[in-house]
This record gives structure tokens, sequence and C-alpha cells, in this order.
């Protein structure tokens, strides 16, 4: 299949960065179709926000590992155990960012959708950051 694309996009696909915004768009689909279901349900806007962001990490592990950072990615063993565990780690931190910057929007009065967005880019940096130098880092 990538045989078949212009040259262009094969070579915009051979780009770690261009790959790793691709996963985290398709991640983000499920990330947020689900906050918004949670916050339709009735849930704290919080919870919706931990609950939603979890199923992401589920998206985005699968993605990263099988076509971001292909390189890097361990197959068997216990480095592929590490790896994943390093990557919950790294899924950890998002959260965690991702948590608090809704939950002080929450306080704020802020629309929980907005609060979302913010928390949305700065986890995004921090997991990208991590995921490159730490967790993927090609030995």
């Amino acid at each position: 299949m990538i045989a078949a694309l212009p040259s262009f996009a094969r070579r915009l696909l051979e780009v770690t960065f261009l790959r790793y915004v691709g996963a985290s768009a398709v991640a983000l689909v499920g990330d947020v179709g689900l906050f918004n279901l949670f916050l339709l349900a009735g849930w704290l806007p919080v919870t919706a926000a931990a609950a939603s962001y979890g199923a992401g990490i589920v998206i985005h592990w699968l993605i990263s590992s099988r076509l971001v950072f292909v390189e890097g990615a361990r197959t068997a063993g216990l480095d592929r155990v590490r790896q994943k565990g390093l990557f919950l780690g790294s899924a950890f931190v998002g959260l965690g960012l991702t948590v608090a910057i809704v939950w002080a929007g929450d306080r704020a009065g802020l629309d929980a959708n907005l609060s979302k967005l913010a928390a949305i880019a700065v986890s995004f940096v921090a997991t990208y950051v991590l995921r490159k130098t730490l967790v993927f880092a090609a030995d």
C-alpha cells in the first residue's frame, strides 16, 4: 500500500513525528468521542477525562508500537514488557496532566471541552517527548 503512494507522501510517512501526529489523531477521536459520551451520561468532567484518556492509551499503544516507532519497538521478551511499562508510565504522565488541567478548568468554571482541549495540547507534547526519548529510543 505504501509503495503505491507518491514519493512525497512516502517521505512524509518516514517522519516519525508525522506518524505520531496521525496516531494521536486516531487515539484522540476515540478519547474525545468517549469523553463527550460520558459527559452526556452525566459523568463529572474529571472522571470522563480520566476514563476516555485510558481508552486513548490503548489505541495509541497499538498504533505507536506497530506503525510510529517501528525502529525502536521491541518485539518480545522482557524488553517488550519493559517497553510496555515505560509506555504506560508516559501515559500516566499524560493522564495526570489531563486530569489536573480538566479539574482546574472545571473549578474555574470553564467549559469542559475547552479544558480538555488545553489538556490535549499539553499532554501531546509531554508524551511525545517521553516516548521518543525514553520509551522507543533506539539503542
